[in-house]
């Protein structure tokens, strides 16, 4: 089974570890990236969260709205926002790896 994970770091303290999601709602994140997880762990999941963003933003593009329902809206919005966000706090977390 890969993990993904680089051996810990016994340095890095759990607040300099985790880095939280900023798409997470309220004041405490329950969602958090692992900084110290490799570089391709991380690129892998900010592609799998933009590459569903891309595929639910082309499959809207190609639906009709006829049938459509307002309050679907809002939801598809959160959802592509979600991803969007995760994929980007994740890419965020390997340019700052990089530059180390």
């Amino acid at each position: 089974m890969r993990t993904g994970l680089t051996p810990m770091n016994t340095s890095t303290s759990p607040t300099d570890r985790y880095h939280p999601l900023n798409s997470t709602a309220g004041d405490t994140p329950a969602l958090l990236i692992d900084t110290l997880a490799s570089p391709q762990a991380l690129l892998e999941a900010a592609q799998q969260r933009i590459r569903a963003a891309s595929d639910l933003l082309e499959t809207l593009y190609c639906l009709s709205f006829n049938q459509a329902d307002c309050k679907d809206i809002p939801h598809i919005v959160n959802a592509l926002y979600l991803l969007t966000q995760d994929g980007s706090d994740l890419l965020q977390v390997v340019q700052q790896r990089m530059a180390q």
